[in-house]
């Protein structure tokens, strides 16, 4: 019991967690439940406590341990870890899967359902058993046994797939590097990005400056870089990772992508529906592949007429006021850039020196006070890097929560950002806890510019709006209001509707007084001034049009790859991307990108024939925070979208939410008004 995953407490003990404790700690674990599963089936008669909430409590267990040690992965990857976590991945996985398939389990559930016990349970537990009966139908308990072994190996292939291809793109970001002796073929780059580059070389006991793929550094180089051949060099790299034309294939992600969709349509058939999209909305607010193909056709021809305009301007400003002829994809971002300063007067480098990332955690903390009555309260844990710090939120003089925030980008870290939980709340009915309220903690995540030399690292616009993002995310899961752990915070949510309280956090950071009490400028402390201000919202939906119809492209092609049903067709997926690009793209990247190879989100995330989310979220949380336009009260509405979105997790139905909220079903308008399309003209 010194085992420190076998002890996991309110928080952690990141700091004493060695890599040779995960295999004892999950053996331990995945055997004494095992064990207590076949005491639950020896019982006679199936009631909630016996049944449900004891497995709960196994199940969660387990889930806890094994949780921590993926978020390490994620964020400390190492050898030693990556080889112990990809050991025990199909055994974590076989035990889950054995559950689910458990037909005596899934009796034991239809009894309670089918028992008076049912209707005397609250909302929120009868949605939750109604989850878990689907949920059990879902991982093939109603399968014969040897298609349910079929499953199960399918599962466990999958779930080693998708960390494969995760663990590539990560080798193949860090495996990339350019250094230079001097800055002469860094022209154009910001004293930051040089500070980053040259932090980057030291840290190798290099002199110089060291370019990466990580994002940071990838943004800076494709923004600011006035060498062209430079910046074509780190598009080339950052566009095949992962790809047979990079690393000599050795992280090559094709094979990998070509497997994933054969096992998801051999899971969808398996269980009855046409193909891995139609299992994939069973769980989602849309209904059919046709439905959401149906909304992603129709954003994209709004968009796409603005998107040609947008290409047409910076394709004439690069001819005109660069030099530049014949613009290629990896000038678009330099020419953008360029454009936007000559266009607003003003550079994302001038706004990022108002933004010190203290400061701009303060006035993210200040605004979710002034949302929901919530206090952020710093306290010292053990975390996993120095970069980390740990939050508890405070209301009413009661903890109800806490998160770890880890903001900086790092080799051996994944990219990107993301929120994940190491527990949600729940409220114990039996065992040595009964009556307590287990309180709800959130991990968030970011890749932002790293501070270097001493000095505060400053936040771009945009990586401000990501912090607020996640944020969302995460008081989607600490804020819950309900006591059963599967349908409290993200647990049960749909995850067309998971993106709503994320999204609808952006929209704060367009707002002045918000921004201006989070700034402070880098050589006199000086305010946001409300003149840039309103330049940074003129240009607010500056290529607003290319953006969409690209995230159109990535949705579409996401769509339609998962929603075919013949497996002989599954190998035309590069096929089905380029024919989409034909469609609704402007522009049309090199013939050697190969960015489908990096795509975590729908090879080896949850966003499989899920990826619309976030268009259609921007429909929810653009029409929510029209909410707050008109009434004007933030107090009294944020109160109602705390109680009507946030508190009720998963138990209920995400548009139940949403029409409780706001009076009605949602409405396409608000998001056409802040995307600065003329809905007349679109």
């Amino acid at each position: 019991m010194s085992n420190v995953l076998l002890n996991l407490a309110d928080e952690p003990r990141y700091n004493e967690i060695r890599t040779g404790d995960i295999r004892p700690a999950l053996e331990t674990a995945m055997s004494e439940a095992r064990a207590e599963i076949a005491g639950i089936k020896a019982q006679s008669g199936a009631t909630w406590e016996n049944t449900v909430e004891r497995l709960t409590d196994i199940t969660e267990r387990v889930g806890r341990i094994w949780g921590v040690v993926a978020h390490l992965n994620s964020v400390v990857d190492t050898p030693e870890l990556r080889a112990v976590y990809n050991e025990l991945m199909p055994e974590v996985t076989v035990f889950f899967t054995e559950i689910g398939q458990d037909i005596e389990l899934y009796e034991r559930f239809k009894a309670i359902k089918n028992s008076p016990e049912f209707a005397k349970l609250d909302a929120a537990r009868q949605t939750k058993l109604n989850h878990d009966l689907r949920d059990f139908v879902l991982s093939g308990a109603e399968l014969p046994p040897e298609q349910q072994a079929e499953f199960a190996a399918l599962q466990t292939e999958s779930a080693q797939l998708g960390a494969r291809f995760s663990q590539n793109v990560l080798d193949a970001t860090d495996a990339f590097a350019l250094y230079f002796n001097d800055s002469s073929q860094l022209a154009g780059l910001t004293e930051d990005a040089l500070a980053m580059f040259a932090a980057a070389a030291q840290a190798e006991g290099k002199t110089g400056y060291k370019i990466g793929l990580q994002m940071p550094h990838y943004i800076a180089v494709m923004q600011y870089a006035d060498n062209r051949s430079l910046r074509e060099q780190i598009y080339r790299a950052y566009v095949t990772r992962a790809s047979e034309l990079s690393d000599e294939g050795k992280f090559d992600n094709t094979a990998n992508i070509g497997r994933r969709l054969e096992i998801a349509l051999q899971e969808a058939q398996l269980l009855g529906f046409n193909n891995f999209a139609e299992l994939s909305l069973f769980t989602k607010m849309a209904d059919t592949p046709e439905q959401v193909l149906g909304f992603l056709h129709d954003l994209a021809a709004r968009a796409k007429p603005f998107a040609e305009k947008d290409l047409a301007e910076v394709q004439a400003f690069a001819r005109d006021n660069l030099g530049i002829a014949d613009p290629q994809a990896w000038d678009l971002t330099y020419a953008g850039e360029k454009l936007r300063e000559a266009k607003y007067a003003f550079s994302e480098t001038e706004v990022k020196k108002y933004f010190p990332a203290g400061k701009v955690l303060a006035g993210l903390f200040a605004q979710v006070n002034r949302l929901y009555g919530v206090n952020f309260i710093e306290k010292t844990v053990p975390v996993w890097h120095p970069d980390v710090r740990y939050f508890e939120l405070e209301k009413g003089g009661s903890i109800i929560g806490g998160v770890y925030m880890d903001l900086y980008a790092r080799e051996g870290k994944r990219g990107g950002a993301w929120m994940n939980d190491y527990r949600g709340r729940r409220r114990f009915v039996s065992g040595s806890r009964i009556g307590q309220t287990q309180t709800p903690v959130a991990y968030l995540v970011c890749n932002f510019t790293p501070p270097v030399g001493g000095k505060e690292s400053r936040l771009s616009h945009d990586e401000i709006i990501t912090l607020f993002h996640e944020t969302g995310h995460g008081l989607h899961h600490l804020l819950t209001q309900v006591d059963e752990l599967g349908v409290s915070g993200i647990n049960g949510v749909e995850w067309d509707a998971v993106e709503l309280p994320s999204q609808f956090m952006e929209n704060f950071t367009w707002e002045y007084d918000v921004l201006a009490e989070m700034s402070s400028h880098e050589d006199n402390g000086a305010v946001l001034p409300r003149g840039l201000f309103d330049k940074m919202v003129a240009a607010k939906n500056f290529q607003r049009g290319m953006f969409l119809v690209r995230q159109m492209e990535f949705a579409l092609f996401d769509m339609l790859i998962y929603s075919q049903s013949d497996k002989g067709r599954l190998k035309e997926w590069p096929q089905v991307l380029e024919n989409v690009r034909k469609e609704v793209a402007v522009v049309q990247p090199p013939a050697y990108n190969r960015f489908a190879l990096s795509f975590g989100h729908i090879f080896a995330g949850g966003y499989a024939a899920g990826y619309y989310s976030y268009a259609w979220a921007e429909v929810l949380s653009a029409d929510a925070y029209a909410a707050f336009e008109e009434s004007g009260d933030i107090k009294a509405t944020g109160k109602r979208f705390w109680m009507e979105i946030l508190a009720v997790g998963g138990s209920r139905s995400a548009m139940e939410s949403f029409k409780a909220f706001r009076g009605r079903e949602p409405q396409i308008d608000a998001l056409l008004r802040h995307s600065g399309f003329d809905v007349e003209a679109a």
